[in-house]
């Protein structure tokens, strides 16, 4: 009788005991179940076709931003509103704004006047002695000389202006966050690109695998590693006025659960790291737990890796929820682990042996009459 009973108890006890998450079946059964799947993932198994799709996908652009044209980096030297210019004006003959003298300046030497740093107004004016009140906003150094020299004309004998702006505020760029020594810099007419930025501000604070950058130009926004940008020259893009880059530190983790002992969440510590490191690194599939044919990577992956994957895709949602499956009972997944490329925020799920709650079952009932078993041969 109580041979008959036991398969049924054991069956029902299954069904009860706690488990640490769902096997291969659960995982794939609650993918069809649209109560259960509530945002939409699809299950893709890792082939050497879906390694080459991933290798191949584009990453994020900082040289899709808006981008002047390459004339105008050689401008840079524009004054706006902030700025300070410093002004010389050379005379011939007697002087506007030197007091005169009894004896004449000798034939061909010129009288230098010195105005130093004169304000740009807010309006993008200044105001000179008897040369009035000039529109200076936008133009260069030699444009300002120019108008200046217009004004004077009729007043003084040949003036000829030289102009330099000692502050410019209005070509310059923000850089703060993670890195050395944050506040303005300056744009040169040498052209600094967004590597060179980030050295002559004494360079990040930590790894630029970790290092994000973010660039804000006229209401767009790139965003991209350090690391991406220091290997694809095509992204190191000129900087312009007004840019404001901002580094952030944000270690890349994976996290792991489900048949490979306790959750971990583990930090990369290099560039690159494939699942099979991964795997290693959190010491693999528990062979008394796991079933090495589920082995998941779950991950947000761009719309349009998906939608090359021929999943459903929101139009809407730049990122589609995907779960990778690869078979480690396969001696050919073991090849394609190791091209297998990890994200930021990849979460490694190991799915539970089909067998593994009967295995906890059969320990729960060995742990109950164990007891009464050890006082029977006691008495006997």
């Amino acid at each position: 009788m109580v041979a008959g009973l036991l398969p049924m108890v054991l069956l029902a006890g299954c069904d009860t005991l706690p488990d640490s998450g769902p096997t291969e079946s659960g995982v794939k059964s609650a993918q069809s179940n649209p109560k259960k799947n509530t945002i939409g993932y699809g299950i893709v198994q890792v082939s050497p076709d879906l390694i080459t799709l991933l290798n191949s996908e584009t990453p994020p652009l900082f040289s899709n931003i808006e981008q002047s044209s390459a004339m105008a980096h050689y401008n840079s030297d524009r004054a706006g509103p902030g700025d300070m210019l410093d002004i010389d004006v050379y005379e011939m003959g007697n002087s506007l704004y030197l007091p005169s003298s009894s004896t004449s300046p000798a034939s061909g030497i010129a009288r230098r006047s010195t105005f130093s740093s004169i304000l740009v107004n807010g309006d993008g004016t200044i105001d000179m002695p008897y040369a009035g009140h000039l529109q200076v906003n936008g133009l260069t150094s030699d444009e300002i000389a120019d108008r200046i020299r217009a004004a004077l004309k009729g007043k003084s004998q040949s003036p000829q202006v030289m102009v330099l702006i000692s502050k410019n505020l209005t070509n310059s760029i923000i850089v703060y966050g993670d890195v050395a020594k944050p506040g303005r810099l300056p744009l040169t007419l040498h052209q600094e690109r967004l590597v060179d930025v980030v050295a002559l501000v004494g360079g990040g604070l930590h790894q630029p695998e970790d290092t994000t950058v973010q660039l804000t130009r006229h209401n767009q926004i790139a965003e991209g590693s350090l690391k991406l940008i220091e290997d694809n020259p095509e992204q190191n893009i000129l900087m312009e006025a007004g840019d404001r880059l901002q580094l952030i530190f944000e270690p890349r983790t994976f996290t792991v659960f489900g048949a490979a002992g306790k959750p971990t969440e583990t930090p990369f510590t290099k560039s690159s790291v494939t699942l099979a490191e991964a795997l290693a690194k959190v010491g693999g599939p528990q062979d008394a737990r796991a079933d090495p044919n589920a082995v998941f990577v779950f991950r947000y992956e761009s719309s349009e890796i998906a939608e090359r994957l021929g999943l459903p895709v929101d139009p809407q949602k730049p990122l589609t929820p995907i779960i990778y499956q690869i078979d480690m009972m396969n001696p050919a997944s073991f090849f394609l682990a190791q091209h297998f490329i990890m994200k930021n925020k990849d979460t490694i799920y190991i799915a539970n042996a089909k067998i593994n709650k009967l295995s906890k079952m059969f320990n729960l009932i060995n742990t109950l009459i164990s007891p009464g078993m050890s006082a029977g041969r006691s008495i006997q």
